[in-house]
């Protein structure tokens, strides 16, 4: 990665402790639950916490003990607390989480499914804990929830693995099989000693080549999230399976994606070098999943401000730029309590409020892994992590 220089750092630093004291303030100390989204005052009565959001959290606790941003004794508290409830307390099936719960109690809500890629989202920043804190209490909860989920069941009459399952109906009728955040779920799963996807599911997935402004890579879905989340922890530089080195792969897509938003400037003219990204997350007409190429969603000079932060890893000069510029030319109306807002959108004088918890970490995370690497240095040394990239054939490139 590049040396920053210290302006850029310090910046950093002020973004990462923005966005660690979401997960710190919007979690419930006693379940360790994180809120799924903030807008300010008006949504302080809101219970809907996010299983993926609360992975994140996990993973901002090992960032903020290493950073100070709280006091030591009480994250690893909360990191202790969070796991207890999730192994005693949490409603699951076959070890899997629902998508949505109660912050306070953990109950199921909005009918949600029991998720897959959520609960892996979980899982990462479960072991993440685990490997960071080496604390025997925290080492063996995560064990024992790492080894009830049934990745087989899962998958019992296919290699793709579902996208969830619900009490009333069983299984949704969708299946992970283009390349996608897929990636993480599936080498966690491949990973797992008690209950593990066959190998013949890393092969299962398609893996579909795009090309943008002479740009080749694997993709099949628009928002750069797809590429972001699974290398938040996986460590996939100077690695490769037999069908590409992914980190490449996801330089590439954030390069093209970069350049699609450059050549929008002509409908949007707030799109410039300084300002660009989309992915999916809140607008002014409620949250929309968009982005390109190819060109998804009904875009319309929105920028979400985790395009560029959960990409910090990529590209890093110039995902800082754009992060950079939106802290000090838009000030109060790009950046909240919890750092940077979720979108704004300039040309319509519109700027979000609040946040979005799995946006909010995705940023935190990578901006950690481009100045440290703590992310990618404690979620590797998990024997779980290694053994699913072994079985998945992953080679130094």
């Amino acid at each position: 990665m590049p040396q920053l220089a210290p302006e850029d750092d310090a910046f950093l630093d002020q973004l990462e402790k923005a966005h660690f004291l979401f997960f710190w303030e919007q979690a419930d100390p006693k379940t360790g639950l994180v809120r799924d989204h903030w807008q300010g005052k008006a949504s302080e009565k809101e219970l809907v916490a996010s299983i993926a959001a609360t992975g994140f959290g996990l993973t901002a606790l090992c960032i903020g003990h290493k950073r100070g941003f709280a006091s030591p004794s009480e994250i690893r508290t909360r990191a202790l607390n969070t796991l207890l409830f999730l192994w005693k307390t949490m409603p699951n099936h076959r070890g899997f989480f629902y998508h949505w719960a109660n912050l306070n109690t953990g109950e199921r809500m909005w009918d949600a499914e029991v998720s897959s890629i959520d609960t892996a989202i979980l899982l990462c920043g479960m072991l993440t804990c685990r490997e960071y804190f080496n604390y025997g209490p925290i080492d063996r909860l995560a064990n024992a929830i790492f080894s009830r989920v049934d990745w087989s069941w899962a998958a019992e009459d296919t290699s793709l693995v579902s996208h969830g399952w619900r009490p009333e109906g069983g299984f949704l009728p969708y299946r992970w099989d283009y390349y996608s955040e897929l990636v993480m779920m599936n080498l966690l799963g491949m990973g797992s000693s008690s209950h593990p996807l066959p190998e013949e599911t890393w092969e299962a997935w398609k893996r579909t080549n795009f090309e943008y402004d002479g740009i080749q890579y694997i993709g099949s879905f628009a928002p750069l999230f797809v590429h972001q989340y699974p290398q938040a922890w996986f460590d996939l530089r100077g690695k490769r399976d037999q069908y590409a080195n992914y980190f490449n792969n996801s330089r590439k897509a954030t390069e093209a994606h970069r350049l699609f938003c450059l050549d929008l400037a002509k409908r949007f003219p707030d799109y410039t070098e300084n300002f660009w990204g989309i992915t999916a997350s809140n607008s002014q007409h409620g949250y929309a999943v968009w982005g390109g190429p190819p060109a998804i969603g009904p875009i319309d000079g929105t920028v979400a401000p985790s395009a560029a932060g959960g990409s910090l890893v990529f590209l890093p000069h110039e995902t800082l730029r754009v992060l950079k510029y939106i802290r000090t030319h838009f000030g109060d109306r790009g950046w909240c309590r919890y750092g940077l807002v979720n979108a704004l959108n300039p040309l319509k004088n519109w700027f979000d409020t609040g946040v979005i918890g799995i946006d909010t970490g995705i940023t935190l995370l990578m901006a950690e892994n481009l100045r440290t690497g703590l992310v990618w240095d404690a979620f590797m040394k998990s024997p779980e992590a290694r053994r699913g990239l072994d079985r998945a054939g992953f080679k130094p490139a």
